[in-house]
């Protein structure tokens, strides 16, 4: 039995490996299986066939097997197993060939043959050896290769599933940020209102105080055209008399009376006409253009206004006003209808808080808001950053004071310590908005138990 019935089945069993692990071929796989069973049914039955008959069957499907390995792309994962053994069937087939020449010339042979023997056996060893360790390392690339497939896979499916969530994700921050927008909008619709209903506020106490402010001159015009009314009814009574009944002394002295009722009357008029003024004044809408103004004249008038107010809105209330007004300062810059809102609004607090202390009936409490005007003519404090001096306007009262967890949130917007509908918490933080927008500060001091004092920092010039 010649050696290339083993040489096939490695060959066969060896390629049929190959094409299970890559899948070079499916459909190899049961034509190579029925194969190695033919090679097996075939070293069987050697034994019964004729030797010389079988073995160059053996040696002519062999060189044919080998022809088809190096013609095919597909078999060539095992040219390198066939090489191993090609030198041993060359052996093989020149020593059947020899075998069929005159046994003289065979010995000549023989020596070469022997020696070929071992020398093909040892090349077969030693390129099994190579290709049992390339064999090696091309599984080893491919379970890597493989590896790497799998991994890429398994990254893709990673990144289509983040990109579903990021695409969800997105599609949620889109709707929650079309939502803030809409409360957003919403929010400034409900501060708009807010503002107009403080603005309003603002408005309805000046009007109370300008309503209570006018009534005294109005009452002095009434009650003197009444009394003038009543003199020249007495004058022309006495000029209708005879001659020798009439006084032109009384007469004299009748009109004496009326004139001087008729400039009381004028005054009060004047005064009057000035009140309305000023509520036209502040009820029109600012333009925002700051303009010289007498700030004296503006702390005054909203002074009284904010005092008469409160007196209107309240018949209870009482307190004690001061204003001590630098007549140094003359005009300064500023937008009229603004800083009267801010005066107004530091002056109505002032009234509220002497007010609550009241009810509280502390022996020998009197309530009283003062009101301080004063020209700075060197800078004013560094931190101000005012320019070429200004003025400062304190408004001081002798309340209870403002505890130090409220002091750090009076100024935030909605932030009330009154009772719910008498403020909208807008009123100070509209006040140092203004301040801010003039160029000034407002700051505040407080003593728990001991008042509270409002001081406004306004530049002379803020251009």
């Amino acid at each position: 039995m010649t050696a290339e019935p083993f040489i096939a089945l490695l060959l066969i069993w060896q390629l049929r490996r190959i094409n299970k692990r890559s899948f070079v071929r499916p459909e190899w796989d049961k034509p190579l299986r029925n194969a190695m069973f033919t090679v097996l049914g075939i070293m069987v039955f050697q034994a019964v066939l004729p030797d010389l008959l079988t073995t160059w069957l053996w040696h002519v499907a062999m060189v044919l097997f080998i022809i088809a390995i190096f013609k095919m792309e597909e078999l060539q994962a095992i040219r390198n197993l066939a090489i191993a053994f090609l030198p041993l069937m060359a052996v093989a087939l020149l020593k059947d060939i020899v075998g069929l020449l005159p046994e003289s010339i065979e010995h000549k042979f023989d020596g070469y043959l022997n020696f070929a023997f071992p020398a093909s056996v040892i090349w077969m060893i030693v390129m099994l050896i190579i290709f049992n360790k390339q064999r090696k390392a091309l599984e080893k690339e491919h379970r890597k290769t493989e590896d790497e497939e799998q991994q890429k896979k398994i990254a893709e499916a990673r990144k289509a599933e983040l990109e579903v969530l990021v695409a969800e994700r997105t599609s949620e921050i889109l709707q929650q940020k079309n939502e803030l927008e809409r409360t957003i909008e919403e929010l400034r619709n409900t501060q708009s209102q807010l503002i107009q209903s403080e603005k309003m506020a603002s408005l309805g106490a000046l009007t109370a105080g300008i309503a209570h402010e006018i009534q005294n001159p109005l009452n002095f015009v009434n009650n003197f055209s009444e009394v003038n009314t009543e003199l020249i009814e007495e004058l022309k009574a006495e000029h209708l008399k005879p001659g020798s009944e009439r006084s032109v002394q009384h007469e004299q002295q009748l009109l004496n009376d009326i004139s001087e009722n008729e400039q009381k009357i004028i005054h009060h008029g004047k005064r009057a006409d000035a009140i309305v003024k000023g509520m036209l004044l502040h009820s029109r809408i600012s333009t925002g253009q700051k303009e010289p103004t007498d700030i004296n004249a503006v702390v005054d008038e909203y002074l009284r206004l904010s005092y008469h107010g409160l007196r209107a809105k309240d018949k209870t209330f009482n307190a004690k006003y001061e204003a001590n007004l630098d007549e140094t300062i003359g005009q300064i810059k500023i937008v009229p209808q603004d800083i009267g809102r801010v005066l107004l609004n530091l002056f109505n607090n002032a009234f509220y808080a002497v007010t609550e202390k009241k009810k509280e009936n502390v022996s020998g409490y009197e309530p009283t808001v003062t009101v301080t005007t004063k020209q700075i003519e060197t800078n004013i404090a560094a931190d101000i950053g005012q320019r070429e001096g200004g003025v400062l306007v304190t408004v001081a009262d002798n309340g209870n004071g403002i505890p130090d967890d409220v002091l750090k949130k009076i100024f935030q917007p909605f932030f009330t310590t009154k009772p719910p509908g008498e403020g909208t918490g807008l009123g100070l933080s509209l006040s140092y908005d203004i301040v801010r927008a003039h160029g000034g500060e407002i700051r505040v001091e407080t003593a728990p138990g001991e008042g509270s004092k409002f001081t406004i920092a306004l530049p002379r010039d803020q251009s």
